[in-house]
């Protein structure tokens, strides 16, 4: 009874520290609710829409015109621009007017009829991976259909059947079944890992902040002394208030795209809660564990922002981890944030057993218990350094 005494004493004084200083509010709940409107605002069609492409149609008859339409039809694709030359289309994707284009030869029409092959072009630019993928699918479907129709009609005239013609067409057909995500929604692929990882990146901050305004405004010995000098209570009562705003706040966020978006999941809520207990004790160890290495307000502050900067490309929600450099393997096991994402690939989006994931269970407690290797430098902080600027 006397050590819950203790945290909650120390509570009442950090919940009074929250209340005076505004950096806390807005750290704590003003970004992070802006991030996750932000983030699930941008992407809520799922898909992107309607991206401008060019067409370069040197053609110009009834069937070069049938696959332009084709294109502009397509979700992805929206023909905005017609460019009598290559090079102007080359010039309008530079300029970022356009993302892609296609080129139709003159003479394309001739050469299809007379099945002499004819070479459709087309140009899309990378530099958006995304925009760049999609486009380019749409416009190697373009080109493929240009090529179908005519063989289809030229072999419905000579008498064959409709399943000889899909058979001489398409002799391998694809039977696609994406799982857990039919609707390849980038929304839910991205923002249920950029969203936690900003939350991470606020935890990392505030928890380090914490500790250095004790000690930059030299109110360690009073933290200490209201826990009975014993670190581990003064710990404890100090971030107890911190943990339940996040844990409120990441369970608004799953009601959010879980209820009302409707994200895809097979997992139960008790993943949910379990995994958002872990990544608010885990991104708190770990800025106190910052802060305890490096005993100094800007120090461990930066520390904290490049780990959960890098925590974005490690993560391997973007690209995949395996797909890496050994080293850099290696390296991502070092970030919270690629186990909270593993967790939630494994548990919560394709509902496997959680032991499953048993190796990311285990290093998110192990970044909860960090701060246990520091707490007796950060006693000794609070109590001999001197704030230096």
């Amino acid at each position: 009874m006397k050590y819950l005494r203790l945290i909650w004493q120390v509570a009442r004084r950090e919940m009074k520290i929250l209340r005076v200083n505004r950096m806390y509010l807005i750290c704590m709940l003003g970004f992070p609710l802006l991030a996750l409107v932000f983030f699930t605002s941008l992407m809520d069609e799922g898909l992107p829409e309607d991206m401008p492409v060019g067409v370069v149609d040197l053609d110009n008859t009834s069937t070069s015109r049938g696959l332009i339409r084709r294109l502009d039809a397509f979700q992805s694709s929206r023909v905005v621009a017609h460019y009598p030359s290559v090079n102007e289309a080359r010039r309008a994707i530079q300029e970022n007017q356009i993302y892609a284009f296609l080129y139709i030869p003159k003479g394309t029409t001739d050469d299809l009829l007379s099945s002499r092959r004819p070479k459709i072009s087309y140009y899309y630019n990378m530099a958006s991976v995304m925009a760049g993928s999609l486009l380019m699918k749409d416009l190697k479907t373009i080109a493929n259909l240009g090529s179908a129709a005519v063989g289809q009609a030229t072999m419905r005239a000579k008498g064959y059947t409709q399943e000889q013609i899909m058979a001489f067409l398409q002799p391998i057909r694809i039977d696609l079944h994406q799982i857990a995500n039919p609707w390849t929604n980038y929304n839910a692929y991205l923002s249920t890992v950029l969203v936690p990882g900003v939350m991470m990146l606020f935890m990392f901050l505030i928890s380090a902040y914490s500790l250095g305004m004790e000690l930059k405004f030299d109110r360690g010995k009073e933290w200490l002394a209201n826990a009975d000098n014993n670190i581990v209570v003064a710990i404890l009562g100090k971030y107890l208030p911190q943990a339940i705003i996040f844990l409120v706040l990441i369970t608004l966020y799953d009601m959010y795209i879980y209820g009302v978006i409707r994200f895809p999941h097979e997992g139960g809520f008790g993943d949910m809660f379990l995994l958002a207990v872990l990544e608010v004790f885990s991104a708190i160890g770990f800025g106190i564990f910052a802060f305890g290495l490096m005993p100094s307000l800007r120090m461990s502050m930066s520390v904290c922002s490049l780990w959960a900067v890098l925590s974005f490309s490690l993560a391997g929600s973007a690209f995949p981890v395996m797909g890496m450099d050994t080293p850099i393997q290696a390296l991502s096991w070092l970030f919270p944030l690629r186990h909270y994402y593993m967790l939630y690939q494994i548990t919560v989006f394709n509902g496997f057993p959680l032991v499953d994931a048993w190796f990311h269970l285990v290093a998110l407690i192990a970044f909860t218990l960090l701060p246990w290797l520091v707490m007796n430098k950060i006693k000794n902080a609070m109590l001999t350094y001197v704030y230096i600027p």
